[in-house]
């Protein structure tokens, strides 16, 4: 495999109650819930990783609630990052400008994340 090619990581929601989101998804799939330090939590046992994040979301809609976590070996993500902007995505520094993943836009504006470490 491509370790420039992201593996999906995760499925994140955003929203103003992890652990409460996290049951009714837990009880429609299935898996174990698991809490985590910050207030979020996640939902292990399935194809797909569901996070469930402690956002506050936006009433006017601005603000996507779903978004992909995509993963690539820490080693390639400044050469995976500069590949998803070739393709048309744009960097969204404006949700997030930190060193642990990069938030991106694809070309009709949805948020989308390049993490690291996950796919190793």
């Amino acid at each position: 495999m491509n370790s420039l090619v992201p593996v999906i990581d995760a499925l994140a929601i955003d929203c103003a109650e992890p652990m409460e989101l996290g049951r009714f998804w837990q009880h429609l799939l299935g898996g174990e819930l698991r809490p985590c330090r910050d207030g979020d939590a996640e939902l292990h046992g399935n194809s797909v990783r569901i996070d469930f994040l402690l956002t506050p979301v936006a009433k006017d809609g601005q603000k996507n609630r779903l978004h992909l976590d995509l993963a690539v070996p820490f080693d390639v993500h400044p050469e995976a990052i500069a590949r998803a902007l070739a393709f048309g995505a744009t960097k969204a520094d404006d949700v997030y400008d930190g060193g642990d993943w990069q938030v991106l836009r694809d070309p009709e504006g949805n948020e989308f994340c390049i993490v690291w470490g996950g796919a190793e």
